[in-house]
């Protein structure tokens, strides 16, 4: 390939990621009491929904990012804890948050078989959307520097638990 073909190539593949990254961060971030009760509702959410899939769904994928997403809200509340004890910051539960949350287990509560495992991917979808954008957000420009590292270090793993809740969204 030319050098002169491969330029703007260069300059696409260069360009793309900034692309997203303004997308992502475009959210303001949460103040840090309140970041905390999001990020204790999505932990809770994902535990609790991921305990009533193992229990429901005989759909392989779906068992298997329930099992994982456990796992990761599991480690993701533990660390939020010690940042919260180290940052100082009381916690403010995030009302529309836990109301949507809660909305979503009371779906899933009244489901059983492929509808329940349609719903499951869509409230996956929908709650893993929100904390990628306000991981994003507060790890960007999070007031507390200990619940910024916890957002920083938790981030990366939202993205790919977004991207597994778009998987199996898709294969619905």
């Amino acid at each position: 390939m030319k050098a002169i073909a491969r330029r703007p190539f260069l300059f696409f593949a260069a360009a793309a990621p900034m692309a997203f990254a303004a997308r992502t961060w475009a959210q303001d971030a949460l103040p840090d009491a309140r970041f905390v009760g999001f990020a204790q509702a999505i932990n809770d959410f994902e535990i609790a929904s991921g305990n009533l899939a193992l229990a429901r769904s005989t759909n392989e994928n779906i068992r298997g990012y329930a099992s994982r997403s456990i796992a990761e809200a599991n480690t993701a509340s533990q660390s939020l804890t010690r940042a919260r004890s180290e940052a100082g910051v009381s916690y403010a539960p995030d009302g529309a948050t836990r109301q949507r949350t809660d909305g979503f287990m009371a779906q899933l509560n009244t489901l059983q078989g492929p509808a329940f495992d349609t719903a499951y991917a869509n409230a996956q979808l929908n709650i893993m959307t929100a904390a990628e954008a306000q991981y994003g957000a507060y790890s960007q420009s999070g007031g507390s520097g200990p619940l910024r590292r916890y957002a920083q270090v938790t981030f990366p793993k939202m993205q790919a638990q977004l991207e597994y809740a778009k998987r199996i969204a898709g294969g619905r």
